[in-house]
Parts: structure tokens; sequence; C-alpha cells
């Protein structure tokens, strides 16, 4: 670029966003931003600011298409800011149409049922790295986990499940356009019409709204897309916090286990998509105070927006009123977070409950963070603890067979192998 933007890519801002923060917000609560190599944008930094972008589609849509036209196909941040027919990027009356659907399907979901799965899945996880003393808990439990309790919601057998991990990894990693989340979500679309359950997937395609075959795919791919990178992080940002935070770090050993609180620190303070919630004016418009050119990205710093310092910070035990979760229109519905936080809980629930001598292997400050203007994700979690007695659990039994399918064009091959080895049972 050749005018003054701050990059929100690369090693530099992924080590310290916070610092990057402070410094834009010293000329205002918006910031001229690059979020790929030419690729310009505007970042909102104030609390104020950013709920008035939020809570105003018609001077802020969601369409990106007229954007897009101008971006190159291998741009990484395409995959996730291109078009696709779903509640995300749509207004109106068709927006409210796809997520009256989505919020319908998401409240029938038993979060009793579900947390009881979560809780053996993740005990199931734990017992095969406990007798090693060590894990990293990134790659061996947060990463793997949320996408277990997603596709059990959807109700994908085993060999489709794998395919939706496969396809929402590459999708966030910027390899793959999403058309591999796309084809395995299609499968599961397909194998749901012909023998629908009791699960959202069967719940979506049921609904009055009258969701279209590719809308019905959009609207699962999204739901698989938000159960995998942001569930992973405040699941991994949540142990870190508790493991090296002296606030929090403190009371392991005493048996007050403030789970929820340092849940809801994290998403004040260092949410799991920190950067995102993008809008695409067509015109150019004011905010706060400064013009913002039209047809350019406009992303709404959560990261940034929660810690202005207009937002008075004490207090946030038991306050959400941050905007993790969005606001406005386009906020996650409330069953999803809902069941965001039930996931988040119980996920680093199990883990102290079952590790409570845990401890980080590393400093603090050598821990690494993945490169990218989106999230907050950490590259590895490695652990220490005393092995723990082992435990026989006869639910554990083989798993279903996974029929091993050859790797396609949009189909990636082995990207995810914790999930992988999950379903084989090795």
């Amino acid at each position: 670029m050749t005018d003054d933007r701050t990059r929100l890519h690369g090693p530099e801002f992924a080590a310290d966003p916070q610092a990057v923060y402070r410094r834009l917000r010293q000329a205002g609560p918006t910031a001229p931003v690059e979020i790929a190599p030419d690729v310009p944008a505007t970042l909102v930094l104030g609390y104020a600011e950013a709920l008035q972008v939020l809570r105003d589609p018609a001077n802020f849509p969601k369409d990106p298409r007229t954007w897009q036209r101008t971006v190159a196909q291998g741009c990484p941040v395409l995959p996730l800011m291109a078009y696709r027919p779903n509640c995300l990027f749509t207004d109106g009356a068709t927006h409210a149409r796809l997520r009256g659907a989505v919020t319908d399907a998401l409240a029938r979901v038993d979060t009793r049922e579900l947390r009881t799965h979560l809780e053996e899945t993740g005990d199931a996880l734990i017992d095969r790295f406990a007798p090693d003393g060590k894990a990293d808990l990134m790659e061996q439990y947060a990463r793997v986990l949320p996408l277990l309790v997603v596709t059990r919601i959807c109700g994908a057998p085993p060999v489709i499940s794998e395919e939706i991990v496969s396809g929402a990894l590459a999708l966030f990693d910027g390899v793959d356009d999403g058309r591999g989340l796309d084809t395995a979500v299609a499968e599961l679309v397909a194998a749901k019409r012909s023998r629908p359950g009791p699960d959202v997937v069967s719940w979506l395609l049921a609904h009055q709204a009258g969701l279209t075959e590719d809308e019905a795919v959009q609207q699962i791919a999204l739901l698989c897309s938000a159960g995998s990178e942001p569930l992973q992080n405040l699941i991994a940002n949540t142990l870190r916090l508790l493991l090296v935070d002296e606030r929090f770090a403190g009371d392991l050993s005493g048996g007050s286990l403030p789970v929820a609180d340092a849940l809801d620190e994290v998403l004040w303070s260092d949410p799991p998509i920190a950067n995102y919630g993008t809008v695409f004016p067509t015109r150019e418009v004011q905010v706060g105070g400064n013009p913002v050119p039209a047809d350019q990205p406009l992303l709404i710093s959560f990261a940034g927006a929660n810690t202005d310092p207009a937002v008075d910070a004490g207090g946030r035990v038991g306050n959400r009123a941050h905007l993790a979760f969005g606001a406005g229109r386009h906020a996650c519905p409330s069953p999803a977070q809902r069941i965001a936080r039930m996931t988040g809980t119980a996920a680093v629930e199990r883990v102290l409950d079952r590790l409570p001598d845990l401890e980080p292997a590393v400093p603090a400050e050598a821990l690494e963070w993945k490169s990218g203007p989106f999230h907050r994700s950490l590259a590895s979690l490695p652990v220490r603890f005393p092995p723990p007695p082992q435990q026989i659990r006869p639910w554990l039994g083989s798993p279903a067979p996974v029929v091993r399918r050859e790797p396609g064009p949009n189909r990636p091959a082995g990207r995810w192998t914790a999930f992988s080895r999950w379903l084989r049972g090795g």
C-alpha cells in the first residue's frame, strides 16, 4: 500500500494487537488499515462508534459483492468476506427470513443433553493425552472438541463430519475458498432430506422459511464455521488466561474455579474473533467524525471497542455488555450464544476438573499467536501435569467405521489429523 495504513496481518500485529489498537486510537475512533497485502479497509475502534455501525444496516449494509469484484481471486481474506446467501451477508427481509430459521432450529437443541455429550467427549479426549503428563491443549483438545459438538447437533455421520471439519479448517486458514466445506454440507443436506432426524439440519430443512437448497447449505456451513475457529479460540484463550493471569491462576489450586468469570474476561479483552462484523457502505459515510469510503470494508474491532477507555473497565464480572457476539440485527442469535457459552464453560471445566495440577509448559510471553486480521488464536498451548490414575471408560469403545474417500479438488486431505484420529479411534 502507498498510503499510511497499519497492517493487521503479520507476526508483529499477532504478537500484541492491543498495542496496535492503543496507537491507532490516539488518532480517533476509526483508522485506515490493511487486512491483506494491497487490501485497504477501515477499522472501528470506538465502542460507541461500533454500536452505531452495527445498529444501522441502512447505511452499513453487509453485501460485499461490489467490493469483492475489485479483489484478486487468491486474496487470503476473500474466503471469509465473499458473498454467500446466508444470514451473515444479507439484509432486510431476506436476512430476517434466514436468521429466523437458524434461530428457531438452534432453539430446539437440548443443551442439557448436549452438555452431557460434551463432557463425555471432553473426558475421552483428555484420556488420550493424560498418561503423557503433557499436552498441547490447542491441537489435542480445543481444536477438536467444538466441531465434535457442532457435528453432533447437526446429526452428521462420521465420514461427513470429517469432511466438514477439514473444510472449516481450510476456510479459516485461507487455503480454500469454502468449496470443500460446501461440498461436505451439501452431502449432509442430501442425507437429511432423505432421512431427517432430531437435529438442526433437519429442523432447518423443515422450517416454514422454505430455504432453497443453496440457502440451506450456506446456513449450515455458517453454523459449522462459527463452531470451529471462534469456539476453539474461546476455549484456548480462557485456558490460557486461567493458567497465566494472576487474577485467576491463584484460585486454581484452591478449588475456586472462576471459569465463568474468565470466559467473560476473554470475551471482553481477548475475544476469539477480534476484528470482523464487516460492512460495505455504498456511499461515503461518517463514523466518529471520520469519512469512510464507499464500497470498501469497514471492520468492527471487537477487541478494540471492548477495551475502549471510554467504556468503564471496572466491574466486568457478570457484565456481558461486550461486543464479542456483535450487536444489532446481525448479532449472534441468543440460542447460539447460549450454546457457545455452555461449550466454552464445560470444555474448560473438564480440563480443570481432570487435571487440577495443570501448569503452562512455557512462559506466557513465549506463547505464539497465529497471524491474521480476524482471529485471536494461539498457535499452540503446551501444558504439563502429573499423569492422573488411568480410567477405563466403556463408552469409548470402537467408534463407527469411517469410509475413507480419495481427496478431491474440493476435499482437503488430512488437514485435521486429531479429528481424523478421533473418528478412527486412533
